[in-house]
């Protein structure tokens, strides 16, 4: 079967690896042919070449690792070791092993869920990222009647907004280095803010410092730090963004005369929330069409991650259509 591999930074080949033998796929697992996918930021320091921490990951220039890197995937069950999952059924969710670019995927059917069929492949991919924002956003607390502020207006970002602003916050403050005033009210952004985030926390006044900073940028230290800086005493950091090194230095002076909160995490009940996430984007149509903005084929995989990787105004999600 073809696969995608990194063979230099910025560079893919089509490969063919053997075929996954049905009899080794443990239960609760699934062999997934995959339909479409979408380009996380987490898979971007992948493409670019630098080391990731799978124990897989041994290749001198890039990773080399069998359809990396890419888990938001949407495709059908090949073969179901999941007696909740049928083959032939429509799904959406994670490929585990971030090896999404391949002909056939083994995935954990948990996560994995069913979709609209309404929604094209390319599009349906956007459920699993609104899963994550949903799963986080839960952990936050009571939302409604709270200044909010999120870091970042890429595709995570913008779906914090628009869950925050949905949750009843009073206002949301949308802070990027690219100008998000174009699908600002689509996505319930009361205030945007077009530039860096450390110029902006340095604009703040006690008065209108925000009760919850989502940090939703990651890759540096520097946008957390900000997010510390910005927040109002009493309150909550949630950092969302992909770590690329272990050990961040925090100013912990701040957080304690702040007596502020600091969470993160990662995303746990993916089947469940895979299903709010479905049921949130019936309830909010206007999102898809807003989300997805660039769509490219596997002949073009590689302007697909470029894309992904530039930040631009009118440039959100970047989908790849298997098809």
């Amino acid at each position: 079967m073809w696969s995608y591999q990194l063979t230099a930074p910025r560079y893919f080949e089509k490969i063919e690896i053997p075929q996954p033998d049905t009899n080794e796929i443990p239960a609760g697992f699934v062999l997934l042919q995959p339909t479409a996918g979408g380009i996380c930021g987490s898979d971007l320091s992948g493409f670019a070449g630098y080391q990731s921490p799978y124990p897989t990951d041994l290749g001198p220039y890039a990773p080399h690792i069998s359809g990396f890197p890419l888990h938001e995937v949407a495709g059908t069950v090949a073969f179901s070791n999941d007696g909740r999952l049928s083959v032939g059924e429509p799904v959406v969710g994670w490929a585990i092993g971030s090896d999404g670019l391949s002909e056939l995927v083994v995935t954990d059917g948990e996560s994995l869920a069913p979709y609209d069929q309404a929604l094209e492949p390319s599009t349906a991919v956007m459920l699993q990222p609104l899963a994550c924002v949903l799963y986080a956003v839960d952990s936050l607390g009571p939302i409604e009647g709270k200044r909010v502020a999120v870091i970042g207006q890429g595709p995570i970002g913008v779906l914090f907004s628009h869950v925050l602003k949905h949750r009843g916050a009073a206002h949301v403050t949308g802070v990027d280095i690219v100008d998000r005033a174009d699908v600002a009210a689509v996505f319930g952004v009361d205030e945007t803010v077009f530039g860096s985030s450390d110029r902006w926390t340095r604009q703040l006044l006690d008065s209108g410092r925000p009760d919850i900073v989502v940090e939703a940028v990651g890759h540096q230290t520097g946008t957390l730090v900000d997010a510390i800086n910005a927040v109002a005493f009493g309150g909550l950091i949630y950092y969302f963004g992909i770590p690329e090194t272990y050990a961040y230095s925090l100013d912990l002076w701040q957080m304690l005369r702040k007596q502020a909160t600091l969470k993160t995490g990662t995303t746990l009940s993916r089947k469940q929330y895979l299903g709010k996430a479905g049921e949130y984007l019936k309830a909010n149509p206007e999102l898809a069409k807003a989300y997805v903005t660039n769509r490219y084929d596997l002949s073009n995989l590689a302007h697909a991650f470029e894309a992904a990787s530039t930040p631009a105004r009118g440039r959100l999600k970047v989908t790849i259509d298997y098809s």
